[in-house]
């Protein structure tokens, strides 16, 4: 394999890492089994750090796909928790507000996500990298500031509901770049009358990238002595 040429890889990121983690933990271990200074290394499509699943790292001069592979379908596994809302639409921060579920019934839910497929428009979350005069919306979020966000035109193909244990549902979503689910979740709560938040996430698809493609950060290691064995070998 030729990284500095430019290799495109697959991994899947744990929970509670960073997308840069990832990407520097990768290019930490690659400039050491290949002794060099430095590499350049770079990651399509951030995950939050709530979220697990596919990431795409491209490496060297294949680090100029990187926008190719961010307008590609992406495909996630989303579990909300209905009744209860929280600043961040995620477990980040704590709830600050309840509402009523008694109403809501499987049928409901069927019923109203369907009303999601399609081209929506969607407010991005104030805790998100949306840029704000130059500015992060969640430096400013995290700040006290108060954030106002434009709403962005995005495609959602297809949203299956997997389980419903109420309040607990877990949807299947299939959308465009730019689809914000943690924003997807708050817009569901909000059409069945009530609130609701994410409470796990895990991309399972970009493109043609599937999760059983994917390695761990654990075999960072055994995949790069992988390579460096059998280029010696092809030598």
């Amino acid at each position: 394999m030729d990284f500095i040429g430019g290799e495109v890889l697959f991994f899947n990121k744990p929970l509670t890492w960073t997308s840069f983690d990832l990407v520097n933990k990768f290019r930490y271990k690659l400039t050491r089994k290949l002794n060099v200074k430095k590499i350049k290394v770079g990651h399509a499509g951030t995950l939050d750090p709530l979220a697990t699943g596919v990431m795409i790292l491209c490496t060297g001069k294949a680090t100029k796909r990187i926008d190719e592979f961010q307008y590609q379908t992406k495909e996630y596994i989303a579990t909300l928790k209905l009744g209860e809302t929280t600043p961040s639409f995620d477990l980040e921060t704590a709830a600050d507000g309840t509402y009523p579920t008694g109403h809501i019934t499987r049928e409901l839910v069927e019923q109203t996500l369907t009303a999601f497929v399609g081209t929506i428009e969607q407010i991005p979350p104030v805790f998100s990298a949306c840029k704000i005069e130059g500015k992060r919306a969640y430096e400013l979020a995290r700040a006290g500031k108060d954030v106002e966000l434009k709403p962005k035109q995005l495609v959602i193909d297809k949203l299956e509901l997997l389980a419903c244990d109420l309040p607990v549902i877990k949807i299947r979503v299939v959308c465009s770049k730019g689809t914000y689910i943690r924003a997807l979740a708050r817009d569901i709560g909000k059409a069945l009358h009530s609130g609701a938040h994410l409470i796990a996430l895990e991309r399972t698809r970009i493109g043609d990238v599937t999760i059983e493609q994917c390695m761990r950060p654990e075999d960072i290691d055994f995949f790069l002595e992988q390579v460096i064995e059998d280029e010696k070998k092809n030598k």
